[in-house]
């Protein structure tokens, strides 16, 4: 990672000396008649490193920092066809995304080579980034409205609490000594945030931006201050393997509402909810004795080790029907078909091979039109370096095959799309 110990001093309430493996779950949600229920369970992350800080930016898209190629870059997660598609292409590691009001763009922490952190505005939709604090070191940052910016200020060993006017381009200082977590307080025109004191203790507390108002609402959980917020004015709160709420409006104090011991998921951490309410997402770390965390041993890079992808599978994507023939290994290589056809008719294809090579493998295609013309340059393949096998996953860069079963498996693909981003699209076969 990038000017790793930079990192550690500004994040420090979210790093040690290595980052943790963490992965970004959701759940659908439902708090009808005063419930408060989990079901479908989802790894959206799925990924090895750092992934964290989701923030919703519609019902059916989720950002979050996920780990690519040693370094932490922002994701946009579609909910309804699970593809990734990673919106930075920067030199810098980025943190913290949010969606800015009423534009197609996305603001995010940038940790630069150079070692200036700032926030930045990235487009969706040219993929161009742009500077829009340089004079502040932003830890964390929330929207109030479309000029004006709540941010978590790095200070001597502490964070401040701040407030940017974009259009008069004034920062002005609130308080000091706060957290990383602050939030819009729903069905009012008030921010959280947390306030800490030097003997370790925290609160959640309100802040009027008009008047400068600050009024205490709650203590925190004994050593946490990631939160967020539920349409009834209650707050939630994660600790170890369980979601506490605390609601203002009594006197019962934090009761735990969820536990996720049956998804062998700890160390809970962020946690945020979808507009309409209906979704959660929460960060965590996976028990390695968890059979969804696939952290098996590292195989040899052997065709032998991966021969569970052979064989005739079939799926859906880009809206149609797919198709992909894996031979068995021989003459040290596998060799596979592929085909989409849509509307009845073939799209493309494409040919595939993974082979040995200097005590590795390396995935080679090619692409095809329907009349079986080369997309590629007669002696041009697109090659897919091989990065490890377990034993339900084989890595390469830009590819992961993932076995799901012997019947069924999952591969994802990094795309990169016209505007520099990259999707990865997610293809589920089965035999």
């Amino acid at each position: 990672m990038k000017s790793f110990y930079l990192i550690l001093f500004v994040f420090s309430s979210i790093l040690s000396f290595a980052q943790p493996n963490t992965e970004v779950f959701l759940f659908d949600l439902n708090t009808e008649k005063g419930n408060f229920q989990l079901s479908n369970f989802q790894n959206i992350s799925n990924n090895e490193g750092y992934d964290n800080q989701p923030s919703f930016m519609d019902n059916q898209t989720i950002l979050f920092a996920g780990t690519r190629n040693a370094q932490t870059d922002i994701v946009k997660y579609n909910l309804n066809y699970g593809s990734k598609t990673w919106i930075c292409n920067t030199e810098g590691g980025e943190y913290s995304p949010q969606k800015i009001p009423n534009q197609n763009a996305v603001s995010a922490i940038r940790l630069d080579p150079d070692g200036k952190q700032r926030l930045y505005r990235y487009d969706l939709k040219n993929s161009t980034n742009t500077v829009i604090l340089d004079t502040l070191v932003v830890g964390y940052h929330l929207w109030f409205d479309n000029n004006t910016i709540i941010s978590s200020v790095l200070e001597a060993d502490y964070l401040s609490l701040y407030s940017s006017d974009l259009k008069t381009g004034i920062n002005k200082k609130i308080t000091t000594h706060v957290g990383r977590s602050l939030h819009h307080i729903p069905n009012s025109n008030l921010i959280s945030f947390i306030s800490k004191t030097t003997e370790g203790k925290a609160e959640i507390k309100s802040l009027n931006l008009k008047t400068g108002a600050i009024k205490t609402i709650a203590p925190t959980l004994s050593e946490v201050e990631d939160m967020c917020w539920l349409a009834d004015g209650s707050i939630l709160m994660a600790k170890d393997d369980a979601l506490f709420k605390f609601n203002p409006k009594n006197k019962l104090g934090w009761i735990e509402v969820a536990s996720l011991k049956t998804y062998d998921i700890q160390n809970l951490s962020r946690v945020a909810i979808s507009p309409d309410g209906k979704k959660i997402a929460i960060v965590g770390e996976l028990k390695a004795t968890n059979t969804l965390n696939n952290t098996s041993a590292i195989l040899e890079p052997k065709l032998e080790n991966i021969k569970w992808i052979a064989g005739n599978w079939k799926g859906e994507a880009f809206g149609g029907q797919t198709e992909e023939n894996w031979s068995e290994p021989s003459g040290g290589s596998m060799m596979a078909t592929f085909k989409l056809i849509d509307n009845g008719e073939v799209v493309f294809y494409e040919i595939e091979i993974i082979r040995e090579v200097e005590n590795t493998l390396i995935l080679q295609l090619k692409h095809f039109g329907n009349d079986l013309k080369g997309w590629e340059e007669k002696d041009k393949t697109i090659d897919f370096p091989l990065k490890e096998i377990t034993e339900n996953k084989v890595i390469f860069e830009g590819m992961i095959f993932e076995k799901i079963s012997a019947n069924e498996m999952n591969i994802y693909v990094d795309i990169k799309q016209d505007n520099r981003s990259v999707e990865t699209v997610k293809f589920n076969y089965k035999k």
